[in-house]
């Protein structure tokens, strides 16, 4: 098994990153990521043009997450090995081929394998993220870091009300359509703005891919943050999906009014550069606690009080989102801190664990709603962030405490 080695960044090792640039980045990752979250709050408009089944229609948001997930795994790491621009550009292209398949795409089975392609295509964001890391001083590291994930978290939470309000007016397919017209203009500006980084690490791909292994035995820290945020994203992903149908179903509220109910979510995003400069000012344990707190208690409202209708599921949603967001800056910033040189694969690690956890909430989401309404979706949901929780006090934030005493 190969053992990390340093970084060259060639050109951009003398790039300054500027505000410009960091708002490039910022704007780039969340266009792309958005590509994982048009699909999810239309899915009761694709499934019958499609002749999908109800109980299946969730396999879109879950298959486009696992995608997600396999490219992390197989792709993300070889932006240690790989020049990165030119992976991104990659990447990048066949999303676009992706995007437009699905906006011509005519059976369920054929969607379902897009929707796949679109997920493992997107990853390009994973590796523009480590490579704002490199950049970064140590001292701004959760700074730099924090506003990227803004603009990336930016792009989940405005997906899903931007595709309500293109799909209510022009059908679901012309949102697939303008997606892919929109990676055409991300593209062209990766290639043509981002700095080269050439890894200097001396691996096979199968040696790259085996190492992974052994980062996550070396480092604990990885570890618990990779559970913590998985946990976290089931539960997220998991309201995300059945939110909709809840929405549709029970309140009668139109796509426009579903597209208002998720912009209202995106407020959650303001936690990323908050959660960035705390742990720049190394309160990273404590903000931690307070962000899986915050999650275990985001449902309360619908659980005690289920008539305070639409009013409750909006305050579940902005708190929820809130939470997952921060947790996701606090361990992005605290495992890039463990070894500069492994920085992709640490993140396709902790990435990968997360869309996993996404992608076993989505895939619940139907049939818990079937079985047991928005009740049960609450409280399976809330179990979520309780697990994490109770690893972080038992066990994990030892690990954390430690990590920054060392540093």
């Amino acid at each position: 098994m190969s053992t990390p080695t340093s970084t060259t960044l060639d050109s951009s090792k003398h790039v300054e990153l500027t505000r410009g640039l960091i708002a490039l980045f910022a704007f780039c990752c969340g266009a792309i990521v958005a590509n994982l979250y048009y699909a999810q709050p239309i899915t009761e408009l694709i499934a019958p043009d499609l002749h999908m089944a109800g109980g299946t229609a969730s396999l879109i948001v879950s298959l486009t997450q696992i995608g997600y997930a396999l490219g992390l795994f197989f792709i993300v790491p070889l932006g240690d090995l790989l020049e990165n621009r030119k992976l991104m550009i990659a990447t990048a292209l066949v999303s676009i081929a992706s995007l437009v398949a699905a906006t011509f795409a005519h059976t369920p089975g054929l969607f379902l394998l897009i929707s796949l392609l679109i997920g493992f295509s997107s990853v390009a964001v994973q590796i523009l993220i480590p490579l704002a890391a490199h950049l970064a001083p140590d001292e701004t590291r959760g700074k730099v870091v924090g506003t990227i994930m803004s603009g990336l978290l930016l792009g989940i939470l405005l997906s899903r009300p931007i595709s309500s309000l293109v799909a209510g007016h022009f059908g679901w397919r012309a949102m697939f359509g303008a997606a892919a017209v929109l990676m055409v203009v991300i593209t062209t500006v990766l290639a043509l703005t981002i700095p080269r980084r050439q890894p200097d690490h001396q691996a096979t791909y199968f040696q790259l891919i085996g190492s992974l292994g052994h980062l996550v035995r070396s480092m604990p820290v990885l570890r618990h943050r990779s559970l913590y945020q998985g946990l976290m994203f089931a539960s997220f992903s998991l309201f995300w999906t059945a939110v909709p149908v809840e929405l549709t179903r029970h309140y009668g509220l139109t796509q426009t009014a579903i597209g208002i109910f998720a912009l209202i979510g995106a407020t959650g995003a303001t936690s990323a550069p908050i959660a960035g400069r705390l742990a720049d000012a190394g309160h990273t344990v404590r903000a931690t606690f307070i962000a899986l707190v915050l999650a275990a208690l985001a449902y309360l409202p619908v659980v005690i009080h289920p008539a305070w209708g639409v009013g409750a599921l909006v305050v579940t949603g902005v708190v929820l989102d809130f939470a997952v967001q921060m947790n996701m800056v606090l361990g992005q910033r605290e495992i890039y801190a463990l070894h500069a040189a492994s920085r992709n694969r640490l993140n396709a690690v902790y990435m990968t664990s997360i869309f996993v956890g996404g992608a076993v909430g989505s895939a619940f989401a139907s049939k818990l709603y079937d079985h047991g309404g928005w009740t049960l979706v609450a409280l399976v949901a809330t179990v979520f962030p309780l697990i994490a929780l109770a690893h972080f006090l038992l066990i994990g934030r030892h690990h954390s405490a430690r990590t920054y005493t060392q540093g």
